[in-house]
């Protein structure tokens, strides 16, 4: 009885490191999804600032072409925080999440009558 005590504990303490393992890995998989996010959204400041400060300098803002690289990479960091901050209500992560356990609830469900 002892041993058999043992393997459950043993099992339950594989099972406990394996989670931890995954919920790490998963938070460094987040952490390295916002660090992408900031360095882009830092390299967009420096490099639009730089451009309207060419802009000023070359034409005095007669024209502001610097705003066409702004808008086009704005465009870019807006997609680029809907995916990183998983603000898409229509397939973002919960919504995975959601159906994933729709679709287990429908196969448990389904496997009951047979």
């Amino acid at each position: 009885m002892s041993i058999f005590s043992y393997n459950i504990t043993s099992n339950n303490n594989t099972m406990e490191t394996i989670d931890k393992e995954n919920k790490y890995v998963r938070a460094r998989e987040r952490v390295q999804e916002l660090k992408k996010f900031y360095g882009n959204v830092t390299s967009y400041v420096f490099v639009i600032a730089g451009l309207a400060i060419l802009n000023y300098y070359t034409t005095g803002f007669g024209y502001m072409w610097f705003l066409w690289a702004a808008f086009g990479w704005g465009i870019g960091i807006v997609f680029h925080a809907i995916k990183t901050f998983d603000l898409n209500p229509f397939f973002g992560k919960q919504w995975e999440k959601r159906k994933l356990e729709e679709f287990m609830r429908e196969d448990e469900q389904n496997n009951k009558w047979k």
